[in-house]
């Protein structure tokens, strides 16, 4: 084909993100153009994710370009990516990825630190469990770009703040702190993995079809089919992180102090499902609690 449209959010990140692909393809020798689409998730910036509509917030804006024909594709962090997809809509290709684990951007010693920023249920029911013995600590809502999250960090509003290492990669960022362990901070499914996605059209998939990465595709599929089988939506608090097929995934109550976990080999993405229906019923009083804790019930 001759030249592909492809959508992406106005941030640095989302800039960064899209910048490799188009390199990616022109490498190939494929050319692409660039249109930067708002979505309500960058406008929408007072609220915690979960009370604003969730991670599909970055994504809809972009499908709903591609259906309407004024792109071709978008590219996004794949973490952001909903579990139900219009049709019409395929996943094109998953570059190999990034570190997946969460960082901790801290200036002072860990015994100094008593506020700690993310706007992620996950990361926030992580931090309450590593901080259960200290009642001082609180865990504050914090959104907006990489830049505007640092900045509150160097500002003081908060002593620390939790990011994706991945986002700090693919900007140059080298901030302060360290990154935290994915057994005890198992990170969100697909997280540190760019996913493009296109219009279901056979020419356009096979422009992108040299940027998959096998192993990755595989494992974030696996880590996919777990969240789906476990459900919850954005409200239930649970990490899911596969590595050349060995997947570790839990589900957490909203303050931390509970949590159900599985860990196993998967070869297939039904073994990766079994995994998540295992832990589904293993957690489903955390994951009810959680619904109705956040839906006010």
């Amino acid at each position: 084909m001759s030249v592909i449209r492809i959508g992406t959010r106005g941030s640095k990140l989302a800039l960064a993100q899209t910048k490799r692909v188009v390199d990616l393809l022109a490498a190939n020798g494929v050319e692409a153009e660039v249109e930067i689409i708002s979505t309500r998730g960058d406008r929408v910036t007072d609220k915690a994710l979960h009370e604003a509509g969730g991670y599909g917030l970055f994504v809809r804006e972009l499908d709903n370009a591609i259906l309407d024909g004024r792109i071709d594709a978008a590219v996004h962090s794949m973490k952001d990516i909903p579990a139900e997809r219009p049709k019409g809509i395929s996943l094109a290709a998953v570059l190999r990825r990034d570190p997946p684990f969460d960082f901790l951007a801290v200036e002072k010693p860990l015994e100094e630190v008593f506020s700690i920023g993310t706007s992620s249920l996950r990361r926030r029911a992580q931090l309450l469990r590593y901080y259960y013995k200290y009642p001082e600590m609180h865990v504050a809502n914090l959104r907006g770009n990489i830049d505007t999250r640092l900045s509150k960090l160097d500002a003081g509003e908060y002593d620390a703040i939790v990011l994706a290492e991945a986002a700090l990669v693919r900007l140059g960022i080298h901030a302060h702190g360290f990154r935290l362990p994915a057994d005890a901070f198992v990170p969100a499914p697909n997280q540190g993995a760019i996913a493009v996605v296109s219009r279901d059209n056979e020419e356009i998939r096979e422009a992108f079809a040299p940027l998959n990465d096998v192993q990755t595709a595989f494992d974030t599929a696996a880590e996919r089919a777990v969240m789906e089988e476990i459900g919850g939506g954005c409200f239930t608090p649970q990490g899911v992180y596969c590595q050349g097929g060995h997947i570790l995934a839990e589900v957490l109550s909203l303050d931390g102090k509970r949590a159900r976990r599985v860990e196993g080999q998967v070869f297939s993405i039904e073994e990766a499902r079994a995994v998540g229906r295992a832990l589904r019923e293993e957690a489903a009083d955390l994951i009810e609690e959680a619904r109705r804790t956040v839906e006010g019930e």
